[in-house]
């Protein structure tokens, strides 16, 4: 599989350090792990490790991971050696979607589980597919990176990304599970207080998916996550150092 032939630090892009836990940070779709470039080393004793995946920055050239449930496959064998620790997954949007599938490989596999998964701006894996990138059009999508990016982008690397994009929301699309599968791991979702594209009220739904299920809501939009803003930092610490 990838990871056998990708190194680690493909996968994980700033030097892992011996931090008493990690934080493994998924990034949404169109993104790669740049799209933390703002967020700090660590949130309390955890190390914030932005994780990037196939197809996309420095590893543009290798294949698109098709399915969660390959993702989830690649992710869990190339980093097991690093979740050698409590660690725990975040991922905004549809990036939560992927830490979830993960963490549902990791259980049905008898591996180490996260300490905690953090679900921003997600609705349930069983209430989806959700999302206004699912019915645009490539175009749409194209208009929607011109205007998300702080810089003005190329044509040619516009066409790329725009083409990485749509694989993403197709594999989102895609991933359609029948019954939620309840994880012995806890749960924090992250509600944004002004979210026009995911009302915090629906992300309710993940209190089928653990008995420990924590439900946050924070100020700001649907991207105020980039930030990296200190109520957020503050409850991954918090999430990571809770006794649950």
């Amino acid at each position: 599989m990838t990871s056998t032939v990708v190194p680690l630090r493909r996968w994980l892009p700033r030097p892992l350090r011996d931090t008493p836990s990690r934080i493994f940070c998924l990034p949404y779709s169109g993104a790669g792990a740049s799209m933390y470039g703002r967020w700090p080393d660590d949130a309390g004793d955890s190390a914030l490790c932005p994780v990037q995946l196939p197809g996309r920055e420095n590893r543009l050239r290798e294949p698109h991971f098709g399915s969660y449930e390959q993702l989830a496959k690649e992710l869990v064998e190339a980093l097991l050696p690093v979740m050698d620790r409590p660690f725990g997954l975040f991922g905004h949007c549809s990036s939560a979607l992927i830490a979830y599938e993960t963490a549902v490989l990791l259980q049905r596999e008898g591996l180490p589980m996260p300490r905690r998964l953090f679900c921003s701006s997600q609705v349930a894996p069983h209430d989806g597919p959700y999302g206004s990138y699912l019915s645009m059009t490539d175009e749409q999508l194209r208009a929607e990176l011109v205007a998300l990016s702080a810089t003005e982008l190329d044509e040619t690397v516009l066409d790329v990304v725009t083409e990485v994009l749509r694989a993403d929301v197709n594999a989102n699309k895609a991933y359609r599970p029948a019954e939620p599968v309840l994880l012995n791991t806890a749960i924090t979702t992250v509600g944004w207080s002004d979210d026009q594209e995911v009302d915090p009220s629906l992300l309710s739904g993940w209190d089928r998916c653990s008995t420990r299920v924590e439900q946050v809501v924070l100020p700001g939009v649907h991207h105020t996550f980039l930030d990296a803003p200190a109520a957020l930092l503050t409850r991954l610490a918090a999430g990571m150092a809770a006794d649950d």
